[in-house]
Formats: C-alpha cells, sequence, structure tokens
C-alpha cells in the first residue's frame, strides 16, 4: 500500500534527512520526499499497519529535523 503525506520542511537537505529517516522506519518498504510539492510518499511493507508505522516515521523524522512536520 502507498499513501501520500503533505510535509513542511525548511530546506531540501532536511527533506533529505527526512526521506532517509523514513525510510530505515520499520514497515516501510520504500519512501520519498519531494521538496517542492512539500508531499512525501510512503510504501508500506505488507501487512503493515499505516498508522503505526506513520508514528515511527513521524519519530524517527524529528530525530532527523526537529522541525519537520508531517501531516498523517
Amino acid at each position: 500500500m502507498k499513501k501520500i503525506y503533505k510535509i513542511d520542511v525548511d530546506c531540501p537537505m532536511c527533506a533529505e534527512k527526512m526521506e532517509s529517516a523514513a525510510k530505515n522506519t520499520e514497515g516501510v518498504a520504500d519512501a520519498a520526499v519531494n521538496f517542492m510539492t512539500l508531499k512525501m510518499s510512503v510504501e508500506f511493507d505488507e501487512g503493515a499497519d499505516p498508522r503505526d508505522v506513520m508514528k515511527s516515521v513521524c519519530k524517527n523524522c524529528k530525530r532527523a529535523d526537529r522541525d519537520c512536520e508531517i501531516y498523517v
């Protein structure tokens, strides 16, 4: 399953950090952050609950860039 989320991030480098943090989250098969459109695309592992996984993605992204936001 793939979902797209609106995000708020200050710069392309921060967007890169968010993408890396999301990709390294358990339950995420793939993730991509587009700084220009301020959107994050997340593909979830089969059987993963997107709501639970996104809680972890948000925590990991905050560790990478404390000023970022993901609108879940």
